[in-house]
């Protein structure tokens, strides 16, 4: 069984937290954010130190306890450090530009497809086939990924389609012939 909820979170300098009911707001270099948690799990702030309890045992509140922990935790690496992650592009005539707040995607429809960008996540498209997702928050930014991800997901015959930088596809083997 986890523990993880149990493991304290140490605050890094420039870093303030505050709750006010069920909401929490941790501030720091990079911004804000705040975020509901439940009201089943305790939190306190000791000095530099965020510690989270449960009073229930069950199975519900347990697991809980340790989601809250983390999404607390990725929070403050969030305003201290920020996430990023990269997107290539693999295909031929497959391209990406960042034009105005739209990202705009040629990847084999007969149209561009055209995202809107996300207020809090940032995009730089150093060139043609990579595009790079930034954010404070990690829930937008894998959320905004997997969507771009969507549009053209990579297939596993020849591999093309838009895929996370380290990410491995499993190839199949294609029809044989007599």
């Amino acid at each position: 069984m986890s523990r993880i909820g149990y493991k304290e979170i140490d605050l890094p300098e420039g870093v303030e937290i505050s709750q006010q009911g069920n909401v929490v707001t941790v501030k720091g270099p990079k911004g804000t954010l705040s975020r509901e948690i439940s009201p089943l799990i305790k939190m306190s702030v000791e000095g530099n130190v965020i510690k989270f309890d449960r009073d229930d045992d069950s199975n519900q509140v347990k697991m809980i306890h340790g989601t809250t922990r983390a999404n607390v935790n990725n929070m403050v690496e969030g305003v201290v450090n920020g996430f990023s992650k990269t997107l290539k592009l693999v295909g031929v005539g497959y391209r990406a530009q960042f034009k105005g707040n739209k990202l705009i995607l040629t990847v084999g429809y007969s149209q561009p497809v055209e995202m809107d960008k996300p207020e809090d996540v940032d995009i730089k498209v150093p060139d043609n086939t990579t595009i790079e997702l930034s954010s404070i928050n990690k829930q937008h930014l894998g959320d905004f990924a997997a969507l771009v991800r969507a549009v053209r997901s990579p297939e596993p015959y020849k591999g093309k389609g838009i895929r996370y930088e380290n990410e491995h596809i499993i190839r199949k083997e294609g029809k044989t012939g007599k």
